[in-house]
């Protein structure tokens, strides 16, 4: 299937079972990039594909309201040659970590689980060990980590009780325990409160259609969340592993199952840890057999890792 982008000399065509093969679009401010990812999700939506976006100005949301005609907007349907072109809207979900506009995007400290948060948090070998301890104590005891009291106060169960655990899950010391909570208070700094809790987000809720069939885009309000790489990098770290889990593997399908779009991408990847960078790399490279479609949108090619940029199929550069 052809996704028709535009036309300059020619018509600009992007074929739907490449959009999993992740792509770049570039270029300097005003040249056009948000008006391109705006034609994308429309056209997606149309095809029936959810799509995905970080809108970091804001600017986003629009796709919402019926268009309307213009002078100027008339003589470039005529340019290129759409008598046909019907204005309308797009369903669309607003989601906001930090609950200002939109629906509450949460997720619970025992679904984000050991793993992804001793990455996120960047502990070592043996700092990590205490952390697995902390879930696997908590999960024999039937206790449920909902938010980062839950885990504040499970630290200091391990602290008052590490006698009697070490003597079952090996030596847990007290500069380990100290340690993480450190880097639990840089997290809680960017905002993991408003992000770790109740009610948790289902990723399924990302994949889908209105009555008609068409893909809802999902906007994430993103103009402060942008600010806060750490806890951004947590969240995609969290939601492509999940989708990874949860859809079946179809290699390359005729449409993408889902494509999201990453605004700014510069500040991601702007003083990113080693090991981040390495997980995002891993979870970009393993969903392309998901279905998933990841674009990048930042004002120069430059700008994203080059582990990531050997990874993007299609580039549009404006």
């Amino acid at each position: 299937m052809d996704l028709y982008l535009g036309k300059g000399d020619n018509n600009f065509n992007l074929l739907s079972d490449k959009l999993n093969q992740h792509g770049i679009i570039s270029g300097a401010t005003g040249s056009g990039k948000t008006v391109t990812v705006k034609v994308l999700c429309e056209e997606l939506s149309s095809l029936g594909v959810p799509t995905f976006i970080s809108d970091v100005k804001g600017d986003i949301i629009n796709l919402s309201k019926v268009g309307t005609a213009s002078e100027k907007l008339n003589e470039r349907l005529q340019t290129l040659g759409l008598s046909d072109f019907e204005y309308r809207n797009y369903p669309i979900n607003i989601w906001d970590i930090y609950k200002e506009e939109g629906i509450p995007l949460r997720v619970t400290v025992s679904q984000f689980g050991p793993v992804l948060l001793s990455e996120v948090l960047e502990l070592n070998e043996t700092q990590e060990g205490v952390l697995n301890v902390l879930f696997r104590v908590a999960d024999e005891e039937g206790l449920l980590l909902l938010d980062f009291k839950d885990l504040t106060q499970m630290l200091d169960h391990l602290r008052r009780n590490s006698k009697e655990i070490s003597e079952k899950y090996g030596n847990i010391s007290g500069s380990s325990i100290a340690a993480i909570q450190r880097k639990l208070l840089v997290l809680e700094e960017e905002g993991a409160n408003e992000f770790f809790g109740e009610t948790a987000v289902d990723i399924k809720d990302f994949l889908t259609k209105d009555e008609l069939g068409n893909g809802f885009v999902n906007i994430l309000n993103s103009k402060r969340l942008m600010q806060k790489p750490r806890l951004y990098c947590a969240f995609l770290i969290y939601l492509f592993s999940e989708l990874f889990e949860i859809l079946p593997e179809v290699g390359n399908p005729e449409k993408p199952v889902m494509v999201f779009f990453f605004d700014e991408a510069h500040l991601i990847f702007n003083n990113i840890s080693k090991n981040l960078l390495e997980k995002i790399v891993t979870v970009v490279r393993l969903i392309r057999s998901k279905g998933v479609g990841v674009f990048f949108i930042t004002q120069n090619p430059l700008d994203i890792p080059n582990e990531i940029s050997a990874q993007l199929g299609t580039k549009i550069i404006h």
